[in-house]
Protein backbone atom coordinates (compact mmCIF):
# COMPACT_ATOMS: atom_id res chain seq x y z
CA UNK A 1 0.00 0.00 0.00
CA UNK A 2 3.09 2.52 0.64
CA UNK A 3 4.98 1.68 -2.13
CA UNK A 4 6.18 4.82 -4.12
CA UNK A 5 4.23 5.53 -7.31
CA UNK A 6 5.74 5.01 -10.98
CA UNK A 7 7.15 8.44 -12.69
CA UNK A 8 4.37 7.51 -15.78
CA UNK A 9 1.65 7.68 -12.78
CA UNK A 10 2.88 10.80 -11.24
CA UNK A 11 3.01 12.49 -14.64
CA UNK A 12 0.39 11.22 -16.10
CA UNK A 13 -2.29 12.56 -12.86
CA UNK A 14 -0.34 16.11 -13.08
CA UNK A 15 -0.78 16.33 -17.01
CA UNK A 16 -4.66 15.31 -16.62
CA UNK A 17 -4.90 18.03 -14.07
CA UNK A 18 -3.64 20.31 -16.13
CA UNK A 19 -5.22 20.05 -18.96
CA UNK A 20 -8.79 19.20 -17.26
CA UNK A 21 -7.82 23.04 -15.45
CA UNK A 22 -6.61 24.56 -18.44
CA UNK A 23 -9.68 23.72 -20.69
CA UNK A 24 -12.16 24.15 -17.61
CA UNK A 25 -10.68 27.96 -17.99
CA UNK A 26 -10.56 28.32 -21.45
CA UNK A 27 -14.33 27.34 -21.95
CA UNK A 28 -15.05 29.90 -19.11
CA UNK A 29 -13.04 32.48 -20.92
CA UNK A 30 -14.95 31.71 -23.92
CA UNK A 31 -18.29 31.34 -22.82
CA UNK A 32 -20.78 33.97 -23.54
CA UNK A 33 -22.07 34.90 -19.92
CA UNK A 34 -21.29 37.66 -17.26
CA UNK A 35 -18.48 38.26 -15.53
CA UNK A 36 -20.29 36.93 -12.22
CA UNK A 37 -21.27 34.00 -13.84
CA UNK A 38 -17.96 32.53 -14.72
CA UNK A 39 -16.99 34.22 -11.25
CA UNK A 40 -19.11 31.42 -9.54
CA UNK A 41 -17.94 28.57 -12.19
CA UNK A 42 -14.17 29.38 -11.46
CA UNK A 43 -14.97 29.40 -7.47
CA UNK A 44 -17.22 26.11 -7.84
CA UNK A 45 -13.68 24.16 -9.23
CA UNK A 46 -11.70 25.33 -7.20
CA UNK A 47 -13.85 24.05 -3.98
CA UNK A 48 -14.34 21.03 -5.57
CA UNK A 49 -10.71 20.82 -6.10
CA UNK A 50 -10.30 21.93 -2.40
CA UNK A 51 -12.79 19.47 -1.57
CA UNK A 52 -11.74 16.01 -3.17
CA UNK A 53 -8.04 16.33 -1.83
CA UNK A 54 -9.87 16.19 1.74
CA UNK A 55 -11.80 13.82 0.73
CA UNK A 56 -8.45 11.77 -0.02
CA UNK A 57 -6.80 13.31 2.83
CA UNK A 58 -9.27 12.15 5.18
CA UNK A 59 -9.91 8.27 3.82
CA UNK A 60 -5.79 8.52 3.39
CA UNK A 61 -5.55 9.26 7.38
CA UNK A 62 -8.26 6.94 8.24
CA UNK A 63 -6.77 3.95 6.49
CA UNK A 64 -2.94 4.63 8.16
CA UNK A 65 -4.95 5.04 11.56
CA UNK A 66 -4.53 8.26 11.90
CA UNK A 67 -7.24 9.70 13.65
CA UNK A 68 -9.79 12.06 11.78
CA UNK A 69 -12.77 13.54 13.14
CA UNK A 70 -16.27 12.88 12.61
CA UNK A 71 -17.05 16.15 11.24
CA UNK A 72 -13.97 16.79 9.06
CA UNK A 73 -14.45 13.15 7.63
CA UNK A 74 -18.20 14.27 6.81
CA UNK A 75 -17.44 17.54 5.85
CA UNK A 76 -14.93 16.54 2.67
CA UNK A 77 -17.73 14.40 1.51
CA UNK A 78 -20.82 16.87 1.83
CA UNK A 79 -18.23 19.66 0.07
CA UNK A 80 -17.44 17.40 -2.37
CA UNK A 81 -21.29 16.75 -3.04
CA UNK A 82 -21.89 20.35 -3.09
CA UNK A 83 -19.37 21.45 -5.39
CA UNK A 84 -20.72 18.28 -7.80
CA UNK A 85 -24.94 19.58 -7.24
CA UNK A 86 -23.55 23.78 -7.76
CA UNK A 87 -21.53 22.61 -11.06
CA UNK A 88 -25.03 20.46 -12.46
CA UNK A 89 -27.23 23.17 -11.16
CA UNK A 90 -25.69 25.84 -12.33
CA UNK A 91 -25.33 23.99 -15.81
CA UNK A 92 -28.98 22.99 -15.60
CA UNK A 93 -29.69 26.75 -15.81
CA UNK A 94 -27.16 28.38 -17.99
CA UNK A 95 -28.08 29.39 -20.98
CA UNK A 96 -25.35 28.15 -23.30
CA UNK A 97 -25.10 24.87 -25.44
CA UNK A 98 -25.42 21.60 -24.89
CA UNK A 99 -21.88 20.96 -26.52
CA UNK A 100 -20.01 23.69 -24.28
CA UNK A 101 -22.17 22.41 -20.87
CA UNK A 102 -21.04 18.96 -21.28
CA UNK A 103 -16.86 20.39 -22.20
CA UNK A 104 -17.31 22.16 -18.61
CA UNK A 105 -18.60 19.18 -17.27
CA UNK A 106 -16.26 16.34 -17.82
CA UNK A 107 -13.24 19.05 -17.64
CA UNK A 108 -14.39 19.75 -14.04
CA UNK A 109 -15.18 15.98 -13.37
CA UNK A 110 -11.73 15.25 -15.30
CA UNK A 111 -9.62 17.77 -12.78
CA UNK A 112 -11.14 16.33 -9.37
CA UNK A 113 -10.43 12.96 -10.47
CA UNK A 114 -6.94 14.07 -11.59
CA UNK A 115 -6.33 15.79 -8.03
CA UNK A 116 -7.40 12.88 -6.41
CA UNK A 117 -4.50 11.04 -8.70
CA UNK A 118 -1.80 13.95 -7.69
CA UNK A 119 -2.71 13.83 -3.94
CA UNK A 120 -2.57 10.28 -3.80
CA UNK A 121 0.87 10.30 -5.42
CA UNK A 122 2.12 13.30 -3.34
CA UNK A 123 0.91 11.09 0.21
CA UNK A 124 3.00 7.40 -1.41
CA UNK A 125 6.23 9.87 -2.09
CA UNK A 126 6.34 11.47 1.23
CA UNK A 127 5.54 8.29 2.86
CA UNK A 128 7.93 6.38 0.31
CA UNK A 129 10.70 8.60 1.47
CA UNK A 130 10.27 8.65 5.44
CA UNK A 131 10.73 4.95 5.34
CA UNK A 132 13.84 5.22 3.19
CA UNK A 133 15.16 8.11 6.00
CA UNK A 134 13.94 6.28 8.91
Amino acid sequence: MNSKPSQAFIVTSWVALAIGVVFYLIDLFFTKMQLNEKGFYLVVLLYGLFSVVSVQKSVRDKMEGIPVTAIYYTLSWVSTAVSILLLVIGLWNAEMGLTEKGFLAIAFLMSMFAAIAVQKNTRDNMSAEYKENK
